[in-house]
């Protein structure tokens, strides 16, 4: 007997009422209505930071991957990741990435296309002594995308490296040269606010030398 398949075409999220209108921005500065979003977010709908930070990266052959956000300034977004990893080295071959926020449980969404630069080394030592030791045990013996033979060869590489930071203290788990961080920054953002009639909302802001223009998008 054939397994019946799932109906999907006639799922329908209802969205809220909340509309998305020019004149009730509470900034017309994309950066500070990103800060206004992010921490309505967090402060609405009991998400923690661990459930609002997930973003999604694509460099723009394209390839996508779930990374988690560590900071968002005036001049951009940051996140860490290994420099030797696929990642690493499409955004070496073209710098040109795009950033995705989705946070459906206030059917809002943020597009964020720019140029990714590496951090400044101090900055990313400074992350990654914030990190739990394990995740920097992790990161450590990890040389990402690389083929490995079994997940025991990691497991004997973490033990390894348990030991030597319970001789030697956890100082003795240093940030390798290969792992550091990225900043994106945004020459385009846009800014979507789901209707449940789908006549949704869609701002963007386009970065024109220091000025940012503003329009509206056909849903």
């Amino acid at each position: 007997m054939e397994t019946p398949s799932i109906d999907i075409q006639n799922i329908r999220a209802q969205y809220g009422n909340t509309y998305l209108l020019e004149e009730n921005l509470p900034s017309t500065n994309p950066f500070t209505l990103f800060d206004i979003w992010f921490r309505e977010v967090a402060s609405e709908t009991g998400l923690t930071l661990e459930e609002i930070s997930p973003v999604c990266v694509s460099e723009l052959r394209p390839s996508s991957r779930m990374v988690l956000l560590k900071d968002y300034t005036p001049t951009g977004f940051s996140f860490c990741s290994n420099y030797s990893s696929r990642k690493g080295s499409q955004l070496d071959e073209n710098p040109n990435a795009s950033m995705l926020f989705y946070w459906p449980k206030v059917n809002r969404q943020v597009r964020v296309e720019g140029v990714v630069e590496k951090l400044q080394d101090e900055k990313a030592v400074n992350y990654w002594n914030q990190r739990p030791l394990s995740s920097r045990i992790s990161s450590k013996l990890s040389v990402q995308s690389e083929v490995v033979p079994d997940r025991q060869y990691l497991e004997a590489k973490r033990t390894e490296l348990i030991e030597l930071a319970e001789r030697e203290g956890s100082h003795a788990i240093t940030k390798p040269d290969s792992w550091g961080g990225y900043h994106l920054v945004p020459r385009y953002f846009e800014f979507w606010q789901g209707q449940s009639d789908r006549l949704h909302d869609r701002i963007v802001f386009e970065r024109d030398v220091d000025v940012w223009l503003l329009k509206r998008l056909s849903p």
